[in-house]
């Protein structure tokens, strides 16, 4: 492609037909590739998908990063759940420093009455 000249967008039937088109027919990339005018691997590109999703995988978009890295999403009810526990351990955690603090300060007052 060259320098200056924007991508060209396929919509989702054309790339369906290039990869039946050239599967039908045994052609090779570059053969489809000419017979179609396309860029280099676009046609492998395509037919990864078509093996991977089927035709109905032209149609998902598939721009950005992948989530391999992100934790998986939880379902609202679990998500709800761990929230209250996160509110209860933090009121407790709360109150357990509140106590160790009365705890000390009573211990200090013991000290300075022996």
């Amino acid at each position: 492609m060259p320098k200056g000249e924007p991508n060209k967008k396929y919509t989702a039937e054309f790339k369906q037909k290039v990869i039946e088109d050239m599967r039908e027919n045994n052609l090779s990339y570059k053969e489809t590739q000419r017979k179609y005018g396309l860029p280099n691997r676009r046609v492998q590109d395509w037919e990864r998908i078509y093996l991977s999703y089927g035709p109905e995988g032209f149609y998902e978009e598939r721009r950005g990063r992948s989530s391999k890295g992100r934790p998986p999403k939880f379902f609202p009810q679990a998500e709800e759940d761990l929230l209250a526990e996160v509110q209860r351990l933090r009121a407790e955690n709360d109150y357990l420093k509140k106590l160790n603090a009365l705890v000390l300060a009573e211990e200090r007052q013991n000290k300075r009455y022996k």
